[in-house]
């Protein structure tokens, strides 16, 4: 392989929604440098960091029946029995919910835990507050997807931050996803909330990081009562 190939192979895809928002950055970039080069360069900075933000790379996603895989790159901030927003249709009970924060620096592709079938799309508007707060699950703007699976119905919501504007989804009702495959993004920081079916375990704890599509959340078919956790 040569050094160009090899450079190449390290830099991740940008994801086509980044585009425009690239071009921007860069166009702004070159009239700063023509106002002030100091500017300019800060301009040139702040492009890179949103090329990096839509970056796409490729993930290696387990596929056995029965793991849930993250749907986002980020720090798993919560891990809590919580009732699941009524848009959802998952009844009123508390089931075991995975809250994954993505600050501006991740990676904001969101991908399917689960391979399933879409039941349910559902978006609600609503505030901007600080996606990592508990009460943004219920106050902030969101879209929902509802997947059946074999071992049972799976909820995720993108959650909008203090800073996202925009919930962009790639997928529609009635669709077929397959573990790991993009469905969505959102701009620009942000948060996903996973409900597991009654009795899941998580097999993840809060401060953990995940990858989206690598990282396993669940495992239905593993029996494992759940795992205890050393920080260091």
């Amino acid at each position: 392989m040569s050094v160009v190939n090899s450079i190449r192979a390290q830099i991740p895809p940008v994801h086509p929604e980044g585009y425009p928002f690239i071009g921007a950055f860069a166009f702004a970039s070159l009239i700063l440098f023509w106002i002030w080069t100091p500017l300019g360069w800060i301009g040139c900075g702040l492009t890179v960091w949103c090329a990096l933000f839509f970056r796409d790379p490729v993930r290696v996603t387990p596929v056995r029946e029965g793991i849930v895989v993250s749907p986002a790159d980020g720090r798993v901030s919560m891990v809590v029995q919580a009732v699941p927003p009524a848009e959802l249709g998952l009844g009123d009970k508390p089931l075991p919910r995975i809250s994954i924060f993505m600050s501006v620096f991740n990676c904001h592709v969101n991908r399917s835990p689960v391979a399933g079938r879409i039941d349910r799309i559902a978006y609600r508007p609503g505030k901007f507050l600080n996606a990592d707060l508990d009460k943004a699950s219920e106050d902030n703007e969101r879209n929902s997807l509802v997947i059946s699976t074999p071992a049972g119905r799976i909820g995720v919501i993108q959650i909008a931050g203090l800073v996202a504007r925009r919930i962009v989804s790639f997928v529609k009702e009635g669709q077929v996803l397959g573990a790991g495959e993009r469905f969505g993004l959102i701009r620009f920081g942000s948060r996903l909330d996973v409900f597991l079916p009654e009795g899941a375990k998580a097999l993840v704890s809060e401060g953990q990081t995940a990858i989206a599509g690598e990282t396993v959340l669940a495992d239905f078919k593993l029996g494992d009562g759940g795992r205890s956790y050393r920080v260091d």
